[in-house]
């Protein structure tokens, strides 16, 4: 057997550390390739930490709640005889940063009714579509030489219309078969779908802890003292940094929704049917917000001392309720998307960090944000903006 190390990932060139949340496996435990091994956190995310190779989990070196420097070993597998071995653990590709990518600008294409020969292990490009596949779905493409034109035809029954495990090798049987491989369903018209998040409740993400100090003040029973994530403790700070650099100024408007709910009701049958996740309202407001930005482009700059950095771009940044914090995933270049687009990358999105998928870059670079707290049935709030941008848009519920 040959002896594997597992380290801490470096998740982004700003992180210098990481801290092991949670081991999805213990010792003695077979893992496989891909396979989710543990749960860490950095100052910027959450994220799930694949196996890099299969085997069975020899030794744990740094146990849950400790923080380390980014590649230490924190780990050890015991490869199968004949395994290739791999000394060093990569953090797995920006499994579709690509996922934000812009979608054309005018209505999606259909799907190809033909798909080029296979090359077996071939590099899978970034989807176009920007639909999340996971590593082990990408790896079983590598290794089937599907390739991702051919991926995309693959119809998903996973959350949000994803393609799973089954789903991949259902295709690949077929396909050996010789039978024909179902065709997704018919893409409806340009009409998007976006799946904001269905509102979680936000728990504190830590574990119980014994400060003596604090214990003095606050008996147990009838106190529990938790520490906080590093999540937590970094949208804190940011929140309150926000508050004392910017003066901030509410501004509400009552805005009349029923076109679009009109809208959304005649077509949300037909976009779930064809493209695999649901129609939500979020899409029109990031267009409506898309179209605001590109007439008053001054909310779309930082302030550099006395300077003003006007951005020709735009990156829409989401506040989304993750179970550990709020999260602020980015749709970069927004601009550049159609309305499918938009409602593509807010689902994907969206996904990935309630999945705990999300890298660093997708959270960076943002110029403008939404904050949906509608989702909560709240009405009025008064967000607070997301430095160093310069304004952000909270949306109430829809009554």
């Amino acid at each position: 057997m040959a002896r594997v190390e597992v380290v801490m990932p470096q998740m982004g060139e700003s992180i210098a550390e990481g801290t092991i949340v949670k081991w999805h496996k213990k010792i003695g435990d077979k893992v496989k390739k891909d396979e989710t091994l543990l749960e860490i956190s950095t100052d910027k995310v959450d994220s799930e930490i694949p196996s890099p190779d299969a085997g069975v989990l020899a030794e744990i070196v740094v146990a849950e709640q400790t923080t380390v420097p980014v590649r230490t070993v924190i780990a050890y597998l015991e490869t199968e005889p004949g395994a290739a071995a791999t000394q060093e653990q990569k953090p797995s590709p920006p499994v579709q940063a690509a996922a934000a990518q812009s979608a054309p600008s005018t209505a999606p294409a259909p799907a190809p009714a033909a798909t080029p020969a296979p090359v077996a292990h071939q590099t899978l490009a970034a989807p176009a579509t920007g639909r999340f596949y996971s590593p082990l779905v990408l790896n079983i493409a590598r290794e089937e030489g599907i390739s991702m034109q051919e991926l995309e035809m693959i119809p998903g029954t996973g959350e949000g219309g994803r393609v799973s495990k089954k789903d991949i090798l259902a295709y690949v049987n077929s396909k050996n078969s010789g039978a024909k491989p179902a065709s997704p369903p018919a893409a409806t018209p340009s009409i998007p779908t976006a799946k904001p998040t269905a509102a979680p409740s936000i728990a504190l993400a830590g574990k119980p802890v014994e400060v003596p100090e604090l214990r003095s003040k606050y008996p147990a029973p009838q106190h529990d003292i938790i520490q906080m994530s590093n999540v937590l403790q970094k949208m804190a700070e940011h929140m309150v940094k926000s508050v004392h650099t910017s003066p901030h100024v509410a501004a509400i408007h009552e805005v009349d929704m029923t076109n679009v709910v009109k809208h959304r009701a005649q077509h949300a049958a037909q976009f779930e049917a064809g493209q695999g996740f649901k129609l939500t309202f979020t899409p029109y407001i990031v267009q409506a917000v898309v179209n605001a930005i590109k007439k008053y482009p001054l909310v779309n700059t930082s302030i550099e001392g006395d300077k003003i950095i006007k951005k020709n771009f735009i990156n829409l940044g989401l506040a989304v309720a993750a179970e550990n914090g709020l999260i602020v995933p980015v749709i970069k270049n927004a601009e550049e998307k159609n309305f499918l687009g938009l409602a593509r990358a807010v689902n994907d999105l969206a996904t990935r960090t309630r999945n705990k998928k999300l890298m660093p870059d997708d959270i960076q670079g943002g110029t403008f944000t939404i904050s949906n707290y509608g989702v909560f049935g709240t009405l009025i709030g008064t967000p607070i903006i997301n430095q160093p941008q310069v304004a952000i848009l909270g949306t109430g519920a829809i009554k």
